[in-house]
């Protein structure tokens, strides 16, 4: 340790140094100036800005004294083969930095001294934590598919395990123009009951006490990735659940097929879209809007007439994404790449919600308690009723001839 102490007092003693001779070669040459009586505007900014420059360096020598008293009480505390090393790191570099020597050396080195201690600090054999980095704000979170399903479906909320409705399956029309005192006709009207379960929807996440405690925006971010987690699944559901065991029953499993009544030339995805809208309207629910994969709808935004001007898309000013008149709704899923589902979603299907996602944070779970951590529980309790299955066309967009005039699918 005493070897320690000895190479702290020559870091200290060199700062004196060059502090003292600063300090005389700054004061001879105000005397000097002095002396000759009334000084020339030119001498005048030389000597001031010589006093300027002295001053600074005064405050930045009070800075370096006590980063020198700081380090020294931070050594006591380390082991001696780690202080050794810290302090012949800092006091090395900065008695032998070249800009310290020509800086005593002479007066015109005064302006400012970078020693890199830093540096040497960050070097790999110095003890860890001497030198803190820097932390960057917020936390990088991985990007999210957007999810807008949901937003299309009518809303609803329920208070019991299961939702019950009666669904009309058939009506058959025997209406006519009846003679005078004849038998009337009957038409036949079908019914089914149908049910659909509550499904519950849920993952769980173990975390430090400590960890969620020191860092609140943790805490924060661990909420909405959870949350985030069940939506994304809520989307699959809703879309692709073959309600079978605790899942949705899905609107595309029950969907129609797409079955054009006609075909245009030079058909496209726009085309495909457009005739799925005419036969959810000859069902009797006309569409409310257009579900398809992201890459299939660039196709359709980027399709060009015969002189290369876009048809749907202005790239000077985005627009929300529509199509006929309705909203499109783009997804990320892998399912529906080449393919689209059009439909009444808000005629057609309702989702109902038992129970809000939810975020729960226990500590008795398990060997929590005894270990500081706790268990996070996010989940969420809904029902999906696709009242008219007919209402919804799922397809294959047509994949259009070779041809140098479009560019959809």
């Amino acid at each position: 340790m005493s070897d320690i102490n000895e190479l702290l007092k020559k870091v200290s003693a060199k700062l004196e140094e060059v502090d003292g001779k600063y300090s005389k070669k700054a004061e001879a040459a105000l005397k000097e100036a002095q002396a000759s009586g009334t000084l020339s505007s030119e001498t005048k900014d030389a000597v001031d800005k010589m006093a300027t420059e002295f001053n600074a360096l005064k405050e930045a020598n009070k800075t370096l004294k006590a980063s020198v008293g700081d380090l020294e009480q931070h050594v006591a505390q380390m082991p001696l083969a780690n202080a050794q090393q810290v302090v012949q790191t800092v006091g090395q570099t900065v008695i032998s930095s070249e800009a310290l020597k020509a800086f005593a050396a002479s007066i015109e080195g005064g302006k400012r001294v970078n020693v890199p201690i830093n540096a040497a600090l960050l070097s790999t054999d110095v003890a860890k934590d001497v030198v803190q980095p820097q932390r960057l704000p917020g936390i990088d979170t991985a990007p999210k598919q957007r999810l807008f399903i949901r937003d299309l479906i009518a809303p609803g909320r329920t208070s019991a395990p299961a939702i019950f409705w009666v669904q009309q399956t058939g009506f058959t029309n025997k209406a006519a123009v009846v003679p005078e005192g004849t038998t009337k006709p009957y038409s036949d009207i079908q019914f089914e009951t149908q049910i659909t379960p509550v499904t519950t929807i849920a993952h769980m996440f173990k975390a430090s006490k400590q960890i969620l405690d020191d860092f609140a925006q943790l805490q924060s971010t661990v909420d909405a990735e959870m949350q985030y987690g069940l939506k994304y699944v809520e989307e699959q559901e809703i879309l692709f659940g073959d309600g079978t065991g605790a899942h949705l029953k899905g609107i595309v499993p029950q969907a129609s097929k797409f079955a054009a009544q006609f075909t245009v030339a030079s058909q496209n995805g726009i085309d495909d879209l457009r005739l799925a809208m005419l036969q959810a309207q000859l069902a009797r629910f006309p569409a409310s809007g257009h579900v398809l994969h992201f890459i299939d709808w660039a196709k359709i935004e980027l399709t060009k007439d015969s002189l290369g001007r876009y048809i749907l898309a202005n790239p000077s000013a985005l627009t929300g994404p529509t199509l006929w008149g309705l909203p499109v709704v783009a997804t990320e899923a892998a399912a529906f790449q080449g393919k689209f589902l059009t439909g009444a979603f808000n005629a057609a299907a309702q989702l109902f919600d038992r129970e809000d996602a939810n975020v729960v944070i226990s500590t008795e779970n398990s060997d929590d308690f005894e270990k500081n951590m706790i268990s996070i529980r996010c989940e969420e309790r809904l029902a999906l009723a696709v009242k008219r299955p007919e209402a919804f066309i799922y397809g294959d967009f047509t994949v259009p001839a070779a041809s140098g005039n479009s560019s959809g699918k």
